[in-house]
């Protein structure tokens, strides 16, 4: 995507030995490139959240797996590498599959080939998770294609079709594209009017911070909203269709994504509004089938709802305390829908049922 006229994905090789990133941390008021050496950098780039967002921490790990054996190529240093990188996050699955990946292409190869290979194998991860959300995006925006020649057909002639996201799931969560945010530029790519309700996302706030800046840069029309809106906005006829990112899929159609996300399912769900989910195919667990029982729900610094960061009038960034000294903090990091309440799955093959028998029917192989 573009920043200014300037193309860029969210990580990419910066010379040997070096990946550059984008910190995610210092967004929307800073637009810093951070540039990682090192297998201990890259796990602190995931576990701080400089990068987030299943498909990019898949990658990030990639390319950590890589720099990791610039220093130590030997079956020890492949697995110390793995190990630290999985300990990093424990609910985004594609963490573990990039992992097991990037030891399959690997674990067979004598040491002095390794970091060649690993860097080609990281390499292909990231432009692999391109090609998927690219697809994911023309496969979506057909269907805000057919919410936009529903409303032509109605008294809506003219307005523009209303998509309401939780959390980040645009390029900033991907290489680039994005997930639940393809579907979105693809669609303003083809001149479908349409306009974004960005849920702010508490806590870290990755909507108002993230998915705003995204949109902004990239021309496409939007208003940031608090978390508790989505709800109003359905029973007044204002949200068209949701859709959202994941974190991980079960083999059922469970969706397991930001925490918030499953009550915006059963506001959407109460008022007939379409729920769908952005799902590129290595965010599916197909090992397990109960998302509510089965996904482990990280859970994170209770800081991160405690304390605000932001920019003061004068241009400083600070960081507030918002709740009462001595009060405990709960921050679970995400939550599962279940696949009742969600209407589709927007993969790169196409568009199916939350169901097993919906997912198999686009992912055979599996079956």
């Amino acid at each position: 995507m573009r920043i200014d006229g300037t193309a860029y994905r969210t990580i990419w090789p910066d010379g040997e030995g070096v990946v550059a990133i984008i910190d995610q941390t210092r967004l929307p008021h800073d637009f810093a490139i951070v540039r990682l050496t090192s297998l201990e950098e890259t796990a602190h780039a995931i576990r701080a959240m400089l990068v987030r967002g299943a498909p990019l921490i898949g990658a990030a790990a990639a390319y950590g797996v890589a720099l990791a054996l610039r220093a130590d190529a030997s079956d020890r240093g492949l697995e110390r590498a793995c190990a630290t990188l999985l300990a990093t996050r424990p609910t985004a699955v594609n963490l573990r599959w990039a992992l097991d990946r990037m030891r399959g292409r690997l674990a067979p190869l004598p040491e002095s080939q390794r970091v060649e290979a690993a860097e080609a194998e990281a390499a292909a991860i990231a432009d692999e998770d391109v090609e998927i959300n690219r697809s994911i995006g023309l496969h979506g925006a057909a269907l805000i294609r057919a919410a936009a020649e529903r409303k032509a057909q109605g008294k809506s002639l003219g307005e523009p079709v209303n998509v309401l996201t939780h959390c980040n799931a645009g390029w900033l969560a991907t290489v680039d594209w994005g997930t639940a945010l393809a579907p979105v530029y693809a669609a303003f790519e083809q001149g479908i009017p349409l306009h974004v309700w960005v849920d702010e996302t508490r806590p870290r706030n990755q909507g108002a911070s993230l998915t705003a800046w995204e949109l902004k840069h990239h021309g496409v029309p939007h208003t940031v909203i608090a978390d508790n809106v989505g709800g109003h906005l359905m029973q007044h006829g204002k949200v068209d269709l949701c859709i959202v990112g994941t974190d991980r899929t079960t083999a059922t159609g469970d969706v397991c994504n930001k925490i918030g996300t499953y009550l915006k399912a059963l506001a959407a769900h109460d008022n007939g509004v379409p729920f769908y989910v952005g799902l590129p195919s290595p965010t599916i667990d197909w090992t397990i089938a109960d998302g509510v029982r089965e996904i482990p729900i990280e859970e994170r610094d209770g800081r991160e709802v405690s304390e605000l960061t932001g920019r003061t009038a004068d241009g400083r960034i600070e960081t507030v305390r918002v709740t009462p000294d001595g009060s405990p903090v709960a921050n679970y990091g995400f939550d599962v829908t279940p696949a009742r309440l969600v209407t589709g799955l927007i993969t790169e093959r196409g568009v199916c049922p939350a169901t097993r028998d919906g997912l198999l029917g686009l992912f055979p192989e599996r079956g």
